[in-house]
């Protein structure tokens, strides 16, 4: 995981995502938890990211 990916994470965790996956399901339900509270969007970005 680079440096750039590790900020997008913290930061804009769904663009992290879609940068990595491409739109769709990892997408969408990062936006989801964002959308809900930050830090699950950003726990389950950093789950999709490092599989």
């Amino acid at each position: 995981m680079s440096i750039l990916t590790i900020i997008l994470n913290i930061f804009l965790p769904p663009l992290a995502v879609v940068l990595k996956h491409g739109l769709g399901t990892e997408f969408l339900i990062s936006l989801l938890l964002t959308l809900i509270g930050w830090l699950p969007g950003v726990i389950y970005a950093f789950y999709v990211n490092s599989k």
